[in-house]
């Protein structure tokens, strides 16, 4: 494990990343801090309103991207098209990330 620091609405925040998930980790972190400069808030909007409103798009945007994928193939059951279980656990995961965030920012 080691620290990675990103900056999200101009404040430094470090998280912890598995080795070898550094540069993934930061990606996510300049995904999050983009929703959050584009989310208008600003002036009298907390930092955990303003990571919830970031968080609550980028959960949109997976929500639409799901919504638009067509339904698996009925001929081909040994090819599945979506690992639904897999892309749960990391929404869980992401969620709590967000979460135990929030808590340590009131």
């Amino acid at each position: 494990m080691s620290n990675v620091t990103l900056t999200i609405g101009g404040r430094p925040y470090t998280v912890f990343a598995p080795d070898g998930e550094e540069s993934h980790i930061e990606m996510l972190g300049r995904m999050v801090a983009e929703r959050v400069a584009n989310s208008g808030g600003g002036a009298g909007q907390s930092e955990t309103r303003l990571l919830l409103f970031a968080a609550l798009m980028l959960a949109d945007e997976l929500h639409e991207l799901h919504r638009q994928m067509p339904p698996p193939a009925a001929t081909a059951p040994e090819e599945p098209a979506l690992p639904s279980a897999e892309v749960f656990a990391r929404i869980e995961s992401l969620a709590a990330r967000v979460e135990k965030l929030a808590a340590h920012l009131e």
